[in-house]
């Protein structure tokens, strides 16, 4: 049986009184219906898609955040979760029936626990944050992707946020240790165990951790820390084929004893238009048809890693795998040879229409996986430009598509659909992912339908009814019943 829809789902109103009870019940500061104090909470990132909420709850406690859980489920009032509203999926974008539940003023660091390497924080805190208090005992946060001057750790843990680090220390997922969740009906589960071994029942964090908060809301986490690193060598490589940049990503796994921090690819035209768009500096002395960005990282003082970081690239120039490469002799350089990677997005959007893709395969099969998706594609679309970038450590490739020179960008756009249906068949096939790090939200919950099969799709169902019985937590994303 599905979850009763409540009705003001159905006509975008809220119900009589409603908003008096938030009121009666809450800090004034907590309920947030004035337009333009709404404004900055219905802007949605890629502006795919238009959020026409008229109330916000803003809780600054778990209690506080119980209890508007509780008065909504009793109204029959959806509620959609908000962190730093970074996402690229429309998952916090919520109908005028629904209620933002703004996670952003419950921003502490509770505990930094060096001993343990864990560090307590609630859902809103930064996670730019986050990683400057690890620094400051010295440790090390390892989560780290383009927003994370601006998102939260609530919303990174709820669609399991992936990043630059996943080769080496996991996504989000692999860094938690301990929730606490306000569930459907304002319970709250405390379940902040800093432990790193724990068999005493099912792992309940895991139900949370990526489930976009159709579930439950995640209020505070335990997450795992590193020793900082003493050392760290950055490379930006040319390389004539994908299928080097595999070859050579073996290699300095290797021949570094696996001290592969991140492992970056880039195609000739992602790199081209952020040289031409975002400020990036090339480094090298002549172009080339793929990139990669390499670091390596140590926690060990006096390290050897320059010395064998050269050995490699040096047995690479030999094999054939890379053309030119340049080892940053500084901060400076290195934060320039980033720069080449993190701008990509900044420099799609100032380069014309972009139509996106966040894919996953196994990572042995991304040459076979780009040049059969990027051959199609091109076929469906003669003059299409490949941006294709990405965590190729991890499988991960945002394989993204500019509009052609003799086309205006709002027709482009319009195929967006139709190059998914080429693309994503292909990631399938290939035991791949259609959502490897950004999540499903409004943009691909209908289309996972596809994907997935009956039982999985199934089990889906079975626990969404069991955990939210009248479908009231970021309805419509997620999964769709």
């Amino acid at each position: 049986m599905k979850p009763s829809v409540a009705p003001n789902a159905v006509t975008g109103d809220l119900p009589e009184g409603f908003v008096q009870r938030l009121r009666d019940a809450l800090p004034a500061s907590a309920v947030i219906d004035d337009p333009d104090r709404l404004a900055a909470l219905l802007v949605e990132e890629r502006g795919l898609f238009e959020s026409q909420a008229r109330i916000a709850i803003a809780p600054s406690t778990t209690e506080e955040l119980s209890m508007a859980v509780r008065i909504c489920a009793e109204a029959q009032v959806p509620m959609v979760p908000q962190g730093g509203n970074t996402g690229l999926v429309g998952g916090a974008v919520a109908s005028a029936g629904e209620a933002v539940i703004s996670l952003r003023r419950m921003d502490k660091i509770r505990q930094v626990d060096p001993v343990n390497y864990t560090i307590t924080v609630e859902a809103g805190a930064i996670l730019a944050d986050i990683q400057a208090a690890a620094t400051r005992d010295g440790c090390l946060f390892p989560l780290s992707l383009g927003a994370e001057g601006s998102c939260t750790i609530g919303g990174n843990l709820a669609s399991n946020a992936g990043g630059v680090g996943v080769l080496k220390y996991g996504n989000a997922r692999e860094l938690c240790l301990g929730l606490e969740v306000v569930l459907a009906d304002g319970t709250i589960w405390n379940g902040m165990r800093p432990l790193y071994k724990d068999n005493s029942g099912f792992a309940l964090k895991h139900l949370f951790i990526g489930s976009e908060g159709s579930v439950g809301f995640i209020t505070a986490a335990v997450l795992k820390l590193f020793p900082a690193p003493a050392d760290t060598q950055t490379a930006f490589c040319a390389l004539p084929s994908v299928e080097a940049a595999l070859s050579l990503l073996s290699l300095a796994r290797r021949e570094s004893g696996d001290q592969v921090t991140a492992f970056e690819l880039m195609s000739g035209f992602a790199c081209g238009i952020v040289c031409d768009h975002a400020g990036g500096a090339f480094p090298l002395e002549a172009r080339a048809p793929w990139y990669a960005l390499i670091e390596l990282s140590t926690s060990r003082e006096a390290s050897d890693l320059r010395p064998v970081f050269e050995g490699i690239l040096e047995k690479a120039f030999e094999d054939g795998l890379v053309t030119d490469a340049v080892i940053a002799e500084s901060l400076d350089q290195s934060e320039k040879l980033w720069a080449l990677r993190e701008r990509t997005p900044e420099a799609q959007k100032k380069a014309g229409g972009s139509i996106k893709h966040d894919i996953s395969v196994p990572v042995s099969r991304i040459p076979e996986f780009i040049g059969e998706a990027g051959a199609a594609v091109e076929e469906y679309m003669p003059g299409i430009h490949l941006c294709a970038f990405g965590h190729v450590g991890d499988g991960n490739v945002h394989f993204n598509f500019t509009q052609p020179d003799h086309m205006a960008k709002d027709e482009f756009l319009g195929h967006w659909e139709a190059v998914n249906d080429i693309v994503h068949p292909i990631a399938m096939k290939m035991n791949g992912s259609i959502s490897a790090e950004h999540g499903l939200g409004l943009l691909k919950a209908a289309e996972i339908r596809s994907y997935r099969s009956k039982a999985e799709h199934d089990i889906n169902v079975t626990l969404k009814q069991a955990l939210d019985p009248h479908g009231l937590m970021n309805p419509g994303k997620f999964i769709v019943l």
